[in-house]
């Protein structure tokens, strides 16, 4: 019966812990995505998931590996919502397709996600460059788009002059773009990119442009 009840307490304790370094990377993703790597406070983070600087110390080591947990974590979810596309179901052109819109969809409902890439950006990936786990975890973006593209090209379907990793490129660039540039291009242009009206049409503009550009084969080189 003790060791029940031991058992008992340690899972509890267990799924404590688990849900308080969730909370922990919640906040400190948005604290981090607010304000920088460098202007970010552990002690906020502390305050606001009732918790401690120690405890937050005790689990991730300092400050710089905080960062790189909420990072990891940033690159897991777009990572796990790539994974969960079916694309053996679907033709390459809707695999393709389908690949750009779950993108979107990601980015403009994950501001903070972008925030950090830029952050990143900003400081040359000099975190990011710290972590196996991000770099490892990131080639399946383009591994999943070799295979969509290699049975577009087998059936005579995509053009075979652009590779996995411009055709990820294509898509990240505007779907970031909408996060990045909300603010500068409503000033310039007086139009929120990611007013809810217009998600349908843009979603539904990056797939045309993408699988438009793979099956339009005028400007691949001549196999002849």
């Amino acid at each position: 019966m003790s060791e029940r009840l031991s058992e008992v307490r340690d899972s509890g304790s267990t799924e404590r812990a688990v849900r308080t370094q969730g909370d922990i990377l919640e906040v400190a993703t948005a604290e981090f995505a607010a304000n920088g790597y460098a202007g970010a406070r552990v002690d906020e983070i502390a305050a606001r998931t009732r918790t401690t600087k120690r405890m937050i110390y005790y689990y991730y080591g300092s400050k710089e590996g905080l960062y790189l947990a909420v990072l990891e974590r940033a690159y897991a979810q777009i990572r796990r919502v790539e994974r969960g596309i079916q694309i053996d179901e679907l033709s390459p052109d809707e695999a393709l397709r389908k690949i750009a819109e779950v993108t979107y969809d990601h980015h403009t409902t994950h501001p903070a996600f972008i925030k950090l890439v830029s952050i990143e950006n900003i400081h040359r990936a000099e975190h990011l460059r710290q972590s196996d786990t991000i770099l490892r975890e990131n080639v399946t973006a383009i591994t999943l788009l070799e295979q969509v593209i290699e049975r577009g090209v087998g059936e005579g379907l995509f053009r075979d002059d652009i590779d996995a990793l411009d055709v990820h490129m294509v898509i990240s660039a505007y779907a970031c773009f909408h996060v990045a540039n909300r603010h500068t291009f409503a000033a310039i242009f007086d139009r929120d990119m990611l007013e809810a009206s217009l998600q349908d049409s843009h979603r539904r503009l990056i797939g045309d442009m993408v699988v438009a550009t793979m099956t339009d084969r005028r400007g691949a080189p001549s196999t002849q």
